[in-house]
């Protein structure tokens, strides 16, 4: 009778491949049915119960969330890694990196499909057991943690020019509102944590939408700005990059030339290939800019109509829209300082004019854009620790709060005492190429 019954209730083929497993935080992992023992075969009762979970998210609310996933606070230093690789090199690296990240997709998507999982804890644990489901939320857990510490780094750092330009001071005045530390608190608060509770990941893609549309606004400021900004400005001929090599030669040419304008010429000549000691860094951000790896699953499960194919496409629509993005933010914010540019394009801005209000408007739009993204970074996070420590429980709304709680704390406290934001972009984007480079190929190949 037993088998009987188990027979009527198979998977149909191709069928773990079409639908998740959701988890007791969102619809990812394992569950338990109340009636069904599940210790004879873990991976049959996934399938067998947890496959009633049904996505409702269209295809272009998960491109949003995608394209929100991966388009965050990297933007803003790849000017800087452009200055220091020069043009083509960096259009190489962007253009491996983005293939690169694409193709893990691809195998992320590949190993999830052959197993019927779409968790990548669930992966870890189906390919190495325990230690492979501990490695793969402790790498999602700091990589993404570090992303929503760089997103909070830029609220506090921004938050407080904006408001000192709102209230046209020259000068920070010493009060709490001005106050980068408590402002990033207050944000979290306000507006972050209360996103971070819902308990689908659909529900953020209006806001999503919301945050594209405003680093499309950033764009075409950095492009408007490159034809109204005089090159070379005073703070240029300082080289604030700390790359020299380029100033000894317009030096040299100067001297040999002896024209007072050749140094101010050589500087604005845009350089094709360049490496220095601050061309180690560019790889880690450019990595971090495409890293969306830990959000790729749980977007795959709430899709409508979910299949490899189409979530494929999703992902190759999303990197290839940030591809353009980045690329162009990066190449005009270059040409619009040069060797001058900082690893935070904003700040070279206000050294320009710092009431302009057109980057006044463009600082609002990117601390909105940044804002908005953590909600999303932080749902990985918090489904990975949910398989660490709470795998086989159902849903507590204490507990789904107490976890996006503690998270925003720990960040809130690593952001309050970083030293820069260039340090965050280096170390998370080294632990970024672990889900780009290493994870899926060692899943699909064991």
């Amino acid at each position: 009778m037993r088998s009987k019954e188990a027979g009527s209730s198979a998977v149909q083929p191709g069928q773990a491949q079409r639908e998740g497993a959701p988890s007791s935080d969102m619809g990812f992992s394992s569950c338990t049915h109340p009636t069904t023992p599940c210790a004879d075969s873990p991976l049959v009762s996934i399938l067998l119960w947890c496959l009633q979970f049904e996505g409702k998210t269209s295809f272009g609310m998960s491109v949003f969330n995608l394209s929100n996933a991966i388009m965050g606070s990297g933007i803003l230093g790849l000017a800087y890694a452009m200055a220091n690789t020069g043009i083509i090199l960096f259009l190489f690296l962007l253009t491996a990196v983005a293939l690169l990240s694409s193709y893990s997709i691809h195998l992320l998507l590949k190993s999830s499909g052959i197993v019927g999982i779409r968790a990548y804890e669930q992966l870890g644990y189906r390919a190495f057991g325990t230690p492979g489901k501990l490695a793969a939320a402790l790498a999602i857990t700091l990589q993404n943690i570090g992303a929503m510490s760089s997103y909070l780094y830029i609220i506090k750092s921004e938050l407080p020019l904006v408001i000192q330009t709102f209230l046209n001071l020259e000068k920070p005045a010493s009060v709490w509102y001005m106050d980068g530390n408590y402002l990033v608190i207050l944000v979290s608060v306000t507006i972050i944590l209360p996103l971070a509770l819902m308990r689908q990941l659909g529900y953020l893609g209006y806001s999503s939408g919301f945050s594209l549309s405003c680093m499309v606004f950033f764009l075409i400021a950095v492009i408007y700005k490159k034809f109204q900004v005089p090159c070379p400005l005073a703070h240029n001929l300082a080289n604030a990059t700390g790359n020299f090599s380029h100033m000894v030669v317009a030096e040299e040419k100067a001297q040999l030339q002896g024209e007072p304008d050749a140094a101010a010429e050589a500087f604005c000549t845009p350089s094709y290939f360049t490496l220095n000691s601050q061309t180690a860094y560019t790889i880690p951000i450019m990595a971090f800019a495409f890293v969306c790896h830990p959000e790729v699953l749980p977007i795959y499960t709430e899709l409508k109509d979910p299949s490899k194919r189409k979530m494929q496409h999703i992902s190759n629509l999303s990197i290839a829209v940030m591809y353009v993005m980045y690329f162009l933010a990066a190449l005009f914010g270059y040409l619009t300082f040069y060797d001058g540019v900082e690893s935070e394009l904003l700040h070279t801005y206000s050294k320009v004019d710092p009431f302009d209000v057109l980057i006044l408007c463009v600082r609002v739009a990117v601390l909105i854009a940044v804002t908005l993204t953590v909600p999303i970074v932080l749902f990985p996070v918090r489904r990975a620790i949910q398989q660490m420590l709470f795998q086989n429980q159902e849903f507590s709304w204490l507990r789904h709060v107490l976890i996006a709680t503690g998270l925003l704390t720990c960040i809130n406290l690593l952001v309050i005492f970083a030293p820069n934001i260039l340090g965050i972009f280096g170390i998370i984007g080294e632990i970024s190429l672990l889900p780009i480079l290493v994870d899926p190929w060692v899943h699909i190949l064991h």
